[in-house]
């Protein structure tokens, strides 16, 4: 079971988060509602507008008094108002919030299952020729930043060859329903995923052949070999299914790494998602919607690594509050 410590930390974790969101405007120089707004949106402001912020926001109390309301309206989903959409901030993040789950939840399935695969398989090679070049080709990608593959995918792919749509999630204004949907929708997911699912596959490649190339020293493998098992059994049963527990937590961490890379790449292909609206509220100066959209990333970071933390513990039974008699976690290879 998960212990409670654990989950104290990722409470606290999530507290300084929400802090930092709430001091950081009111820390800056000049009028709060300024700084949460900008001078551009109160030059606009009719004084009624102005009086009815302050009083929601709760400026004219304490500091105290402020974070109280500022976590009260957290409770309730309220996360401000975007004055350039004008609309609540919550409601503009949850129309952006499932292609970016789309995007990356596509990105990271794809990476970590090839990724791994080309691990085993070049773990088994080890030192061969096909392990050379899989090592070669995975770093090469690994060098290249995310935008920058994605802006030539989009030149090859969208405007020479015309095989793939150029930007957006859908085809606008083009009325399909259905199987066409859902069609039209993976069209345009394709280049925006396979570029992230590129510069991200590194990663569960290396942990993946670094673990099963130590992992075939053991001696159950060897025990193994010696039964006289299939070569395909030995290899994903036994000592591929062991060199899964460090991929797993990789795909934990990934998931910031992914969330930043995808900002980018929305923005390469006018993808509907975060990245999007990042862009537009950076451009707009929309400092609610930028608060926003910072908080819910990094609320789904966390949870993402508090989940794989318990499914880690879930397939590894050794980690499970097993400490030796120094007080030392035990080592998941002893």
């Amino acid at each position: 079971m998960f212990k409670i410590k654990d989950v104290v930390n990722y409470l606290v974790a999530f507290f300084i988060i929400l802090s930092l969101n709430f001091l950081l405007p009111r820390l800056m120089p000049g009028d709060p509602l300024t700084a949460i707004y900008g001078e551009e949106a109160m030059i606009q402001m009719t004084p009624e507008l102005k009086a009815r912020l302050v009083e929601r926001f709760s400026l004219d109390r304490p500091l105290a008094g402020q974070f109280g309301a500022y976590l009260l309206s957290l409770l309730k989903g309220d996360l401000g108002y975007s004055y350039f959409y004008n609309a609540p901030v919550t409601k503009v993040i949850l129309g952006a919030l499932p292609w970016t789950f789309l995007l990356v939840g596509t990105a990271i399935s794809i990476s970590t299952i090839i990724g791994t695969l080309l691990g085993i398989e070049s773990g088994w090679r080890r030192g061969q020729k096909i392990d050379r070049a899989m090592l070669a080709g995975t770093m090469f990608l690994d060098g290249l930043p995310d935008f920058f593959l994605g802006m030539v995918f989009l030149i090859l792919f969208g405007v020479v060859w015309e095989v793939f749509p150029l930007n957006g999630a859908m085809t606008p204004y083009a009325g399909y329903a259905g199987i066409t949907l859902v069609v039209d929708v993976l069209k345009h997911l394709v280049l925006p995923a396979v570029s992230l699912t590129l510069v991200n596959l590194t990663g569960s490649y290396l942990l993946a052949r670094n673990s099963m190339v130590t992992t075939l020293g053991e001696a159950f493998i060897l025990t193994a070999r010696a039964k006289g098992l299939n070569a395909q059994v030995v290899r994903y049963r036994h000592a591929g299914r062991n060199s899964l527990l460090p991929v797993i937590t990789h795909t934990g961490m990934q998931v910031g790494r992914m969330l930043t890379g995808a900002l980018f790449i929305e923005t390469v292909f006018s993808y509907p998602g975060l990245g999007l609206l990042i862009q537009k509220a950076l451009q707009t100066r929309d400092y609610p919607l930028l608060q926003g959209v910072f908080l819910v990333v990094t609320v789904f970071v966390l949870t993402a690594n508090f989940s794989v933390d318990m499914l880690y513990k879930k397939i590894d039974p050794r980690l499970k509050s097993c400490t030796l008699n120094t007080g030392r976690r035990l080592n998941p290879t002893t």
